[in-house]
């Protein structure tokens, strides 16, 4: 335990790295931090042999980075601003009744929850919420999160799982391109142009499947890598796109898109909240989460919850 403790930075040393680090001038940077240059030169000497390498190279009356320096320069960065972002997000809990922190896939985030975060404000006003994006599956333990939401299969290491909703896509296209495939060719998937998501390439292969609808071109189209892009593609009429409802509920009402086909289908994954196992009693999460549940069975463009766990 002495060893790994002595391995523990001075946050104070490193502020003041990061700041000759960015002035490569430990004048300026003792100018800026309030400390003399001879301070300055003790806390980077004091760094160094905590960890045993040389951050600077002294070449003449400069100082430069080290290569050592330049790959650790990143990482102080990145420790110093999540160590501000946990003083700020302290104080501001400290000032409400309760805090949630939670982590949700960037485009459910911001197209279907944010835009609904009001109603739960309103109810709960002394809560500090803290909202940030995440694709993938992360550890509870270590990113401090009180809830997640996730889709993909209820499995989650150290999370419990609840079911809330199943995710329903449909094939949109712009008004124009819509109109254009059913009077030219009758049939509008026959040889539509097709656009597709990189991370679920079978998707188009899926939907013919289960409407038993002949597809000779499913694997055919341009590609992308995030719902937004293809949503704008399929808006531009670059082609047609199976996409989440929930997704394009704005761009339906205004007629941006239109369904080429009312066929939709229900995807082998869903939506789940997952709470830490070590978090089971969080009042508040509860309330999220019955809040959520709400939502999804208000919303027309989501289908409604079937079971209450999994």
């Amino acid at each position: 335990m002495t060893t790994r403790r002595s391995l523990v930075p001075d946050i104070v040393n490193l502020q003041t790295f990061e700041c000759a680090a960015r002035h490569e001038n430990f004048s300026r940077a003792a100018e800026e931090l309030n400390l003399t240059q001879s301070a300055v030169s003790r806390q980077i000497a004091e760094i160094e042999q905590q960890i045993g390498i040389k951050l600077f190279e002294r070449i003449r009356q400069r100082v430069i980075l080290s290569d050592a320096g330049r790959r650790f320069l990143p990482e102080v960065k990145d420790l110093l601003a999540r160590s501000e972002r946990l003083m700020i997000t302290a104080i501001a809990a400290n000032q409400m009744k309760a805090s949630l922190r939670i982590a949700t896939l960037p485009t459910f985030g911001t197209r279907w929850l944010v835009p609904r975060l009001a109603g739960f404000l309103q109810d709960h006003p002394d809560v500090a919420i803290s909202i940030e994006s995440r694709s993938k599956p992360f550890s509870f333990s270590e990113d401090g999160f009180d809830l997640a939401i996730h889709f993909g299969q209820p499995t989650w290491a150290g999370g419990v799982a609840t079911f809330l909703c199943n995710e329903v896509v449909l094939p949109v296209a712009s008004p124009a391109l819509a109109e254009r495939l059913r009077t030219e060719q009758g049939k509008p998937l026959a040889n539509a142009p097709l656009l597709h998501l990189t991370t679920r390439p079978k998707l188009w292969l899926e939907w013919a499947e289960q409407h038993e609808t002949p597809l000779e071109n499913a694997y055919v189209g341009l590609r992308f890598d995030q719902f937004s892009m293809l949503t704008a593609a399929a808006i531009s009429g670059l082609g047609i796109a199976l996409l989440p409802t929930y997704l394009i509920e704005e761009e339906m009402k205004t007629g941006a898109l239109v369904a080429v086909l009312d066929k939709p289908i229900s995807t082998e994954n869903a939506y789940y909240v997952v709470r830490p196992e070590a978090k089971r009693t969080h009042p508040t999460a509860d309330q999220f989460e019955t809040w959520l549940v709400s939502q999804i069975r208000r919303s027309p463009d989501m289908t409604p919850v079937l079971s209450s766990g999994v």
